[in-house]
């Protein structure tokens, strides 16, 4: 099964061609983020336009890739939600029109279920069951994993999650958007324990997360050292803010393990990235005999090649999933709950 996938939930046009029996066979993505970056984020109305003119050049651009019709398509599978209302009307809009001029059928897709399988993307794809980690923009969950479709949320962000808290803290110190990689790179040159800031929730005896008090610790400490604040300061700042983040997510994450008595973690989404947490989490699964996995380093951020995988396991196990009356919504609030053990 040929699949084509669409993702368009916010900053990112994903477009990706997904073979069931030959893995991904292309992807590309056109990113906004030099055009949002003079607003400080990702500014609604511009977005869905430029998904608009990006969207069907990058579909023409991938089937040259690949060198194959539009008809060799066997479905279509797009973001459904979450994400911002205009933006996945793009992707859905063309992803349903394709299936009608094609008479393919079509699949939303949850966003979050993409990056929640995006591992198997890779060439050593973690088996069943496994418990993962997914930090993705405003989202950051604590997941058992037993299969497609077999889900089991086991703790989650009460506030702020870990993404925001990286652009909130980014904005403090005034560097570019978007935040994470920025605070991350700068932290590289923070001297350790300078800044000590507090890790929130790390010993309540749940898996539960809040990162709100981190980002307001944050700016107690820049309000403190007043305005005047050099470089070294505000990397020392960010080692700290980063030292703290991952303290708590790596904690919860081994806390999860234990609880579930699994011993393969996948980390997924935008955070996943993080070289700082990569390195915890490489250095502790050696001490503590666990396997960890991420998804390439490429297909951290939004993509179409998690969309295009998902649909293809979905409509393998559920073909009835489809729509094929190409009548379509978007959800841009879409509880991940919907689709526990949906099948």
């Amino acid at each position: 099964m040929l699949v084509l996938g669409i993702e368009s939930s916010c900053d990112e046009t994903g477009i990706a061609l997904y073979d069931s029996q030959r893995g991904l066979l292309a992807h590309v993505l056109h990113s906004q983020i030099i055009m949002h970056r003079d607003y400080g984020g990702v500014v609604p109305e511009l977005a869905s336009r430029d998904h608009i003119r990006n969207a069907l050049p990058l579909l023409e651009k991938i089937l040259q890739r690949v060198g194959i019709e539009r008809t060799s398509i066997d479905a279509i599978a797009f973001t459904q939600g979450p994400g911002l209302a205009g933006a996945l009307l793009v992707g859905a809009s063309i992803a349903n029109a394709l299936g009608l001029a094609l008479n393919k059928p079509v699949i939303g897709i949850h966003h979050l279920e993409g990056h929640l399988l995006s591992p198997l993307l890779t060439q050593m794809p973690p088996p069943f069951p496994f418990v993962a980690l997914l930090v993705s923009g405003g989202h950051t969950q604590l997941m058992q994993v037993d299969n497609i479709g077999a889900y089991q949320m086991l703790g989650e962000t009460l506030d702020d999650a870990a993404g925001e808290a990286f652009d909130k803290t980014a904005r403090l110190l005034g560097l570019d958007y978007p935040g994470g990689p920025e605070v991350s790179r700068l932290a590289e040159f923070g001297v350790p324990g300078a800044v000590k800031l507090p890790r929130p929730m790390l010993h309540s005896g749940d898996l539960n997360f809040s990162f709100s008090g981190l980002k307001t610790a944050a700016l107690m400490h820049l309000s403190r050292i007043g305005s005047n604040v050099c470089r070294q300061e505000k990397a020392n700042l960010a080692r700290g803010f980063i030292d703290a983040t991952v303290d708590i997510l790596v904690a919860k994450a081994i806390a999860a393990l234990n609880r579930t008595g699994m011993r393969r973690l996948i980390v997924a989404g935008g955070v996943g990235a993080n070289r700082q947490l990569r390195e915890a989490l490489s250095i502790i699964s050696d001490e503590r005999g666990f396997d960890v996995y991420y998804p390439d380093l490429e297909l951290c951020t939004d993509n179409g090649a998690m969309i295009a995988l998902v649909g293809a396991l979905r409509l393998q196990r559920n073909p009835a999933e489809s729509n094929t009356s190409y009548a379509f919504t978007v959800k841009p609030n879409w509880d991940l709950s919907a689709i526990y053990n949906r099948d």
